[in-house]
């Protein structure tokens, strides 16, 4: 939104200026992002697309230290492709959807109270949030123990490859949740399902399999169940009781864990550290306040394929050579940062970012700009920057040796006639 400039007298002369400080000015309008700043650009004169360029404005109307040419690292899951099934839905981002996320894939799927993902396995590991709602997973491990839980917003699951699991909607609402898959080519078109593999085998093998009359298998589906409605279950000991119950344990509470708290918001990590069968996906869930800041950083380790779960953002990735591009991301969206690449996550937003940061590695790791100047001889520092006298030393001493994750904004001074009017009218400024 850009406001207007009126001076503070005649806005005060309003009437009903006390009654507008807290709604959107009269004087407010929405302006559609043209590619100029400064002396630069121009406006579009052909026909445009104005939500688009709302989405994205640091990509119509980029920073000036964006250089080179770099590719897309952006994915909206408004724009995959919908897979509509009965009382569900799944879509999905690979890398023909987004081809520089080699490293990781992505579903997020829906299922409604009682109804199944079936009975499947996968080539890759699977690793999965709860975005909304509740349901029920079982798994089978290697050594035939099964683990059967119920889980809710924020927590997680993690199945190694190959090993045969099912999801299920609970609760009034169901659920919906992201999978992230191991393989940047994965697809759920991949899966291998319990109805497609029953009714591709013989009915007389099935018959010697399971030591059952082969008219029991009549009534098989000849085509893939995928997603399906299905019985609510009971209680969870119940099912739990039914089953040899496995020694591990593949589901984690992310959201409950104490999280790390900084000046502009707070972190909670997620690894082999603290959920051990995780060995190929680590992850953090990030909160950064308002206008607050990820602080500049990069991962050594693995490439960040980020989620942006609520808020607006901006992030600019540094790839070497001179190479930068800034992207804009909202709730939604899709994001990649290669390994090694250096960037920062910006809450250019009122509200806070809510963000999963995903990587296919067994731990978590980066490393801060910050730190790593704090932590270098501070004439080494100020002689590559170029500092001296009073800006010298104002940097060096601000710098920390402790790694601050989530930086608070700056704070503002403000202008005298605008401390008046906070000051007429009681307002918090």
């Amino acid at each position: 939104m850009t406001r207007l400039l009126v001076s503070v007298l005649d806005e005060r002369r309003d009437p009903m200026f006390p009654a507008r400080l807290n709604q959107p000015s009269l004087l407010t309008v929405e302006k559609i992002p043209q590619p100029s700043r400064g002396n630069k650009g121009s406006n579009i004169l052909s026909p445009q697309n104005p939500d688009r360029q709302k989405q994205n404005p640091d990509g119509i109307s980029p920073p000036v230290t964006d250089h080179g040419k770099m590719p897309n690292m952006k994915w909206s899951f408004t724009d995959s492709h919908m897979r509509l099934e009965e009382g569900g839905w799944a879509r999905e981002t690979t890398t023909r959807e987004l081809p520089i996320s080699t490293e990781l894939a992505a579903v997020n799927m829906r299922l409604e109270a009682g109804v199944y993902r079936e009975l499947h396995w996968h080539n890759e590991a699977e690793w999965a949030y709860i975005l909304k709602g509740k349901c029920r997973i079982t798994v089978l491990d290697v050594e035939g123990g099964s683990f059967i839980d119920d889980l809710e917003e924020g927590d997680l699951w993690y199945f190694p490859t190959g090993f045969p699991h099912s999801i299920q909607g609970l609760g009034e609402e169901g659920t919906e949740f992201l999978l992230i898959f191991d393989d940047g080519n994965f697809s759920e078109d991949s899966t291998f399902l319990l109805t497609d593999y029953l009714s591709r085998t013989p009915k007389e093998v099935l018959s010697k399999n399971f030591r059952v009359d082969q008219r029991t298998f009549d009534t098989l589906s000849q085509n893939e169940k995928y997603i399906f409605r299905g019985t609510l279950p009971g209680g969870l000991e119940d099912d739990r009781k039914k089953v040899n119950q496995s020694k591990y344990r593949f589901t984690h509470r992310m959201l409950k864990q104490t999280p790390i708290k900084f000046p502009g918001g707070e972190v909670r990590i997620t690894d082999t550290k603290n959920f051990p069968i995780s060995k190929t996906t680590a992850a953090a869930h990030v909160m950064i306040n308002p206008h607050g800041l990820r602080e500049m950083h990069w991962h050594p380790n693995a490439d960040e394929w980020s989620f942006f779960i609520r808020g607006k953002a901006r992030v600019t990735v540094f790839a070497a050579n001179g190479n930068a591009r800034t992207f804009s991301y909202q709730a939604g969206d899709i994001g990649i940062v290669p390994k090694n690449n250096a960037h920062f996550v910006e809450n250019i937003g009122d509200e806070p970012v809510e963000m999963l940061e995903v990587f296919r590695a067994s731990r978590f790791e980066d490393f801060s700009v910050e730190q790593w100047l704090a932590q270098t001889p501070a004439t080494m520092v100020a002689e590559h920057m170029n500092l001296t006298g009073s800006r010298k030393e104002e940097f060096l001493k601000n710098l920390s040796k402790e790694k601050i994750a989530v930086k608070p904004p700056l704070r503002k001074v403000k202008s005298v006639p605008e401390l008046r009017v906070c000051e007429e009218y009681e307002l918090v400024c």
